[in-house]
C-alpha cells in the first residue's frame, strides 16, 4: 500500500526535512513504494499540486518541490502500485477545485466492482475521472456524497465533512466488500478544502488552523475518525493505525 504525510501549520513552514532528509521522511520510504509520489499545499487559499510516476528517492522534482514548499497545509503521498498503472494519472492527491484528496488501502476486487462503484458517482462528477484506480473513483464518490450538503466551494464543518467521509467508507464496502471474502477493502481517506469552516475543533484557540480530517478503516466495518489541527505548535505530523489487515500489521508501520 502507500505513505500518507499531512502537516498543518499557523504559519508558513516548509517540510523539506519531513519529506527528504528525516530518517524516516517519504523519500526513504519510496524506495518501499517506488510506483510515483504526489505533494499538494495551499497559497492564498488555492490548491498547487505537483505529481510524477517516478520513485520519489531518485526524482529531482520531488526533491525541488520538498525544498520549494512554504505552506500553513501540505499534503503528500507516495504510491505502492495496487490498482492502476504507473502513470501520473493514478499518482495522488487528486485534485477537484479547492478539495485535495489521497488514500492509502486497496479495494481487492475492484476489478468487480468497478462498474458499480462509478455507478454510484453523480454523471456530473464522474466526467472528470482521468485515471483507472480505486483512488480516484473513492474521492469522486466522496464528493458525490458532500454535494448532497450544499456546492462543493462550500464551507463545510468539520462534523459535516467527517460524516459524509464515513458514509463513503460505508458506501464502499456496501459495493465491493463480497460476502464472505478472505480480503475486504482498506480505507483509509484524508481530504482538504481550504477553509474548511472550524466549529467545536476551535472553540479554545480561536487562531487554530483549520483541519486535515482523515478517515481509517480496517478490514473490520469499524471507521476511526482522526481530525488533526496545531495548536501552538508550528506543525503537526499524525499517525493512525488499523488500517492494515492482520498479516501486514508486523511488518509495515502505519503510514502517515
Amino acid at each position: 500500500m502507500c505513505r500518507l504525510y499531512g502537516f498543518r501549520s499557523v504559519i508558513d513552514s516548509q517540510v523539506h526535512r519531513s519529506l527528504v532528509n528525516a530518517d524516516n521522511a517519504l523519500a526513504a520510504q519510496s524506495e518501499r513504494h517506488p510506483d510515483g509520489w504526489g505533494v499538494a499545499y495551499y497559497i492564498d487559499d488555492a490548491p498547487h499540486v505537483t505529481r510524477s510516476a517516478s520513485t520519489a528517492l531518485h526524482d529531482t522534482l520531488f526533491k525541488r518541490v520538498s525544498g520549494v514548499v512554504s505552506s500553513q497545509t501540505v499534503l503528500a503521498h507516495i504510491r505502492k502500485a495496487t490498482q492502476g498503472e504507473q502513470t501520473v494519472l493514478n499518482c495522488h492527491p487528486f485534485q477537484y477545485g479547492r478539495w485535495v484528496f489521497a488514500h492509502n488501502g486497496d479495494i481487492p476486487n475492484f476489478s468487480s466492482c468497478r462498474e458499480a462503484l462509478e455507478a454510484e458517482i453523480s454523471p456530473r462528477l464522474r466526467r472528470f475521472i482521468l485515471g483507472d484506480t480505486d483512488s480516484e473513483r473513492i474521492f469522486f464518490l466522496f464528493l458525490t456524497k458532500l454535494e448532497r450538503h450544499g456546492r462543493l466551494s462550500s464551507n463545510f464543518g468539520v462534523e459535516a465533512v467527517s460524516q459524509v467521509l464515513q458514509e463513503t467508507v460505508e458506501a464502499v464496502r456496501e459495493v465491493c466488500d463480497e460476502e464472505g471474502a478472505e480480503k475486504k477493502a482498506l480505507l483509509t481517506l484524508m481530504a482538504k478544502l481550504w477553509p474548511v469552516a472550524f466549529t467545536r475543533a476551535s472553540l479554545t484557540l480561536p487562531k487554530v488552523p483549520k483541519p486535515i480530517i482523515c478517515m481509517s478503516s480496517s478490514s473490520s466495518s469499524e471507521c476511526t475518525l482522526t481530525t488533526c489541527a496545531s495548536s501552538n505548535d508550528a506543525a503537526l505530523t499524525f499517525r493512525t493505525a488499523g488500517f492494515f489487515s492482520s498479516t501486514a500489521a508486523s511488518s509495515a508501520s502505519p503510514g502517515f
